[in-house]
């Protein structure tokens, strides 16, 4: 049948593929709409898969809440440049995802499972990704997320245009402003001190062990008496944990009292204790390991046998 300029016109709006791929799409599909889409989705498969060895270590970190803070997800999606990162398009992606997780009544612990559910709009999360490849041309990941469900109030931050995110729940009977307030100064907190544990009985002992061997090592280095080597350790371990500990931690907005003195502070203004339960902070590609490109040798691969 005769393909019209109006039918590929149609099929690109919808899609946004190439207008010669729409046109091919309905000459291979004798110009039904819906099993074009279908064959283009094939192909925009297809040519998602090619990218999927590249390293993706740019991106955004998204958050969203929901149930008037009764829920809260933090996720990091990665793309391979930061110009994709900027776009539109891959940020309305990034939020539809934190979104969806919110949706879910057991979101799925890793993003292997969270790939197989469905979107509000009935096509699975796998194929809503390769999709978004193929239509930008780059390979994107679902890294990570987290989602908490909570009786108090869970609060969210994003810092740096997407750069850092935090996510803080409190166990608050109810969430007025004194609590509210609370939740946002120490998503702040996180996001500038990045601290490794809430309290010091939360630090992993191989690392407080790590730490000691380390201690010891310079107090010995420093030509400091054996028999005294113990009770300095203990000293600068406490020191250690104290700094790296967020309720031990000096306040960001206020280094005159530590973190745990602003939540009695905040509990006594919100007419009720609460607590802090926990924090969560995705610090953008933090752990991964970017490629490094060397120009001349990456044109000199494309131009091989040419």
């Amino acid at each position: 049948m005769s393909i019209s300029a109006t039918m590929v016109k149609d099929l690109r709006e919808k899609t946004n593929a190439g207008m010669m791929d729409c046109k091919k799409a309905l000459q291979e599909t004798n110009g039904d709409f819906e099993a074009a889409i279908e064959w283009l989705r094939v192909k925009g498969l297809a040519s998602a898969a090619k990218k999927g060895d590249r390293i993706a270590t740019e991106g955004l970190v998204s958050a969203t809440v929901a149930n008037g803070g009764k829920t809260a997800v933090l996720v990091e999606i990665n793309s391979e440049t930061d110009f994709v990162a900027r776009n539109d398009g891959f940020k309305d992606l990034v939020q539809t995802i934190a979104n969806h997780i919110a949706t879910l009544k057991s979101a799925p612990s890793e993003a292997s499972g969270l790939l197989e559910t469905t979107l509000a709009t009935g096509v699975k999360v796998d194929i809503y990704l390769k999709e978004a490849i193929a239509k930008i041309g780059e390979n994107l990941v679902i890294r990570r997320f987290q989602k908490v469900d909570t009786d108090g109030y869970a609060h969210t931050y994003i810092h740096g245009d997407g750069k850092i995110g935090v996510l803080v729940e409190v166990t608050a009977k109810t969430a007025n402003d004194a609590v509210k307030a609370f939740a946002n100064d120490v998503c702040l907190h996180v996001a500038a001190m990045n601290p490794l544990a809430l309290s010091p009985d939360q630090v992993a002992p191989e690392v407080v062990e790590k730490e000691k061997e380390v201690l010891r090592a310079k107090a010995i280095e420093q030509g400091k008496k054996p028999e005294m080597l113990d009770k300095i350790v203990a000293g600068q371990i406490n020191k250690f944990l104290a700094e790296s500990c967020l309720l031990e931690q000096a306040f960001v907005k206020n280094p005159d009292i530590k973190v745990k003195e602003y939540l009695a502070q905040q509990s006594k203004a919100a007419g009720e204790a609460f607590t802090l339960k926990r924090f969560i902070r995705f610090e953008l590609g933090e752990g991964l390991q970017k490629k490094e490109n060397n120009f001349a040798e990456e044109v000199a691969a494309q131009t091989k046998g040419h």
